[in-house]
């Protein structure tokens, strides 16, 4: 079996969430009062028993903007008390003046790999994190994802398809920095015309060596875990970009919300196996150890 690298989940203490931690705030993936509490390495390492998962990605989870370094920090204690994770992307702010003191103050944790600042965009205000459809090509936004590569930084992408033209060419001007794209464009349901509106975003991609996709969170907006949804994500990617863009991320806990880990993961299993031995070596370790580098 190939050992597993999952390339994005999350831990968290309830009390450092303004989202966890005051009145419920509508968000992309439903109801979500059963993970308004601590989710603690003990408990995300017990969803992996058996399931030869042998490093992890931790990936931000909006903290108080302030606060950015603060998770990184705690993440990183994490880390030297348990062993996991094995990388770490965390949050910086590209809408400031100059996103470098932020930067600057990364820099230190070994683990980092890289930040996210969530820019995607949706008519329906629940799906919505950008203040528009356009905001990853605001200037400000643009100039600081510029600065990434003088620290060795990648950026996690998040985007809805009808925005991917525009993060296109945000990746093409960055060449020397790794791009990931998270949940793999966001794909809301399985229509024809969603279908296709998804795959023509992402074929803006397919020629940017410097892009990447993460085949996550993809039960999001069905609110289960849908293994013929995977496999069309899966089948529709790997015609894109080919399996070697292409990494596993489990977006635990916010799956566990409808489904287990082990149902997650045999799910992308199956659908990347038909594709061949080398694609389950890229999605399941290879591209991971390439983009983020693990310890």
């Amino acid at each position: 079996m190939q050992p597993v690298i999952d390339s994005h989940f999350h831990i968290w203490r309830k009390a450092d969430l303004p989202w966890l931690n005051g009145p419920m705030v509508p968000r992309i993936f439903g109801p979500y009062e059963p993970i308004r509490r601590d989710y603690p390495m003990t408990e995300y390492l017990g969803e992996l028993a058996g399931l030869d998962v042998v490093k992890a990605v931790y990936v931000q989870t909006n903290w108080a903007k302030g606060d950015f370094e603060a998770e990184v920090a705690w993440v990183s204690d994490t880390a030297k008390q348990t062993g996991w994770p094995h990388a770490i992307v965390g949050y910086a702010d590209m809408t400031v003046e100059d996103v470098r003191p932020q930067l600057d103050r990364l820099r230190d944790y070994p683990l980092l790999r890289g930040v996210r600042m969530q820019l995607h965009w949706h008519e329906v205000p629940e799906y919505r994190f950008a203040t528009g459809p356009d905001q990853v090509l605001d200037a400000t936004v643009r100039r600081n994802v510029a600065r990434l590569k003088d620290y060795g930084l990648s950026f996690d992408l998040q985007l809805f398809p009808a925005q991917m033209r525009s993060g296109a060419e945000l990746v093409a001007e960055n060449p020397e920095t790794n791009f990931i794209l998270t949940h793999c464009g966001m794909l809301v349901d399985d229509r024809p015309e969603t279908v296709a509106a998804w795959k023509a975003g992402l074929s803006h991609f397919a020629r940017l060596p410097n892009f990447y996709a993460k085949l996550s969170g993809l039960g999001t907006f069905g609110h289960r875990n849908d293994p013929a949804l995977i496999a069309l994500v899966v089948d529709g990617a790997i015609e894109i970009l080919g399996s070697d863009r292409l990494t596993f991320g489990s977006n635990f806990p916010i799956e566990k919300l409808w489904t287990t880990y082990a149902d997650v993961l045999t799910a992308h299993q199956a659908a990347v196996g038909k594709h061949g031995a080398k694609a389950v070596a890229d999605v399941f370790h290879d591209t991971a150890v390439r983009v983020y580098r693990p310890a």
